[in-house]
């Protein structure tokens, strides 16, 4: 049996390990729908085809495990978890994305860390110190600042691209998501709990799927890119990441997201081959530290079951 310390590490290397996974999903994204001006996959199509190919692997794994079938208390969380994770996120990411750079987005996903615990406030019924709304608040503010700088050098004024938007609510689609299934994932487990909910977007991602098959030629980058999405940005990565929370603690593995900003632009630079770019960086980490001093905050008596 391994020791207290040697299990916490263990947990914050997972979670490290998960993050660096969903760091690769922004740039892996793009290259998967590539721009406006030369398309590759559909948006709708990675949504739902990335959620078909991870249900394949989590009835295959609930199969092998002989997971019973989740209560009837359990579905409402999971189904909160699939239109969350599995289509909201995704689709408002990739369709952002055709507009966008990764590095623009990733200063968007820097919001994650905060909007997931915000969620938790509101859904969970904890009361937050002031002081971490008006982190919250802070972080909004930057992400509006940055958004409004980069419509200005596009020669748009002061009106932000309305991609920032799909950005905001893909943030929230996924810190709904992450809410949601962590409710649960006490009682099914994190890797059931990530299984159970790619199965139970089947009804509306595999018809989806099929009717936004590509007809025309795709180049193979992206198709390699959607497997990633796929494979691990859906799925691997949460098991990952849900058993490094679990081993290390929430608290102190969940630090290791402040990462993902980061690694994300530099992703970037490799994969899409886009420059380094200092303002997006900058930006990233005023946010980021709204965040980090956010944490220090207190978000812990209960209100109401």
């Amino acid at each position: 049996m391994i020791s207290h310390t040697r299990q916490e590490n263990l947990g914050l290397w997972l979670g490290v390990l998960g993050v660096t996974i969903f760091a690769m999903t922004v740039p892996m994204t793009r290259l998967a729908t590539g721009t406006t001006e030369l398309p590759q996959l559909s948006p709708w199509f990675v949504t739902f085809g990335r959620a078909v190919l991870a249900a394949s692997l989590s009835a295959l794994f609930l199969m092998l495990t002989r997971s019973p079938l989740p209560s009837s208390g359990q579905l409402r969380p999971l189904l909160l978890a699939s239109l969350g994770n599995c289509i909201g996120f995704p689709l408002m990411l990739g369709l952002a994305l055709r507009h966008v750079t990764a590095s623009h987005a990733a200063v968007i996903m820097a919001l994650l860390p905060l909007g997931t615990a915000a969620m938790a406030a509101w859904l969970m019924h904890y009361r937050a110190h002031w002081g971490f709304w008006a982190c919250a608040a802070l972080g909004a503010l930057l992400v509006l600042v940055f958004a409004v700088y980069r419509a200005r050098q596009l020669g748009q004024g002061w009106t932000p691209e309305w991609a920032d938007l799909l950005l905001i609510g893909a943030v929230l689609s996924a810190s709904l998501g992450y809410v949601a299934g962590a409710r649960i994932t006490p009682e099914l487990g994190a890797e059931r709990v990530i299984c159970w909910v790619c199965v139970m977007a089947l009804p509306v991602s595999l018809p989806g799927a099929l009717l936004t098959l590509p007809v025309q030629s795709i180049a193979w980058p992206s198709w390699m890119a959607f497997t990633y999405v796929g494979v691990f940005s859906m799925w691997a990565g949460f098991f990952a990441w849900y058993r490094g929370l679990f081993l290390g603690g929430a608290m102190r593995v969940s630090q290791t997201q402040l990462l993902q900003p980061f690694l994300s632009i530099l992703f970037a630079i490799p994969v899409l081959g886009e420059a380094l770019d200092p303002v997006a960086l900058g930006f990233a980490a005023a946010v980021i530290a709204t965040v980090f001093v956010s944490r220090k905050m207190k978000v812990a008596v209960k209100l109401k079951p």
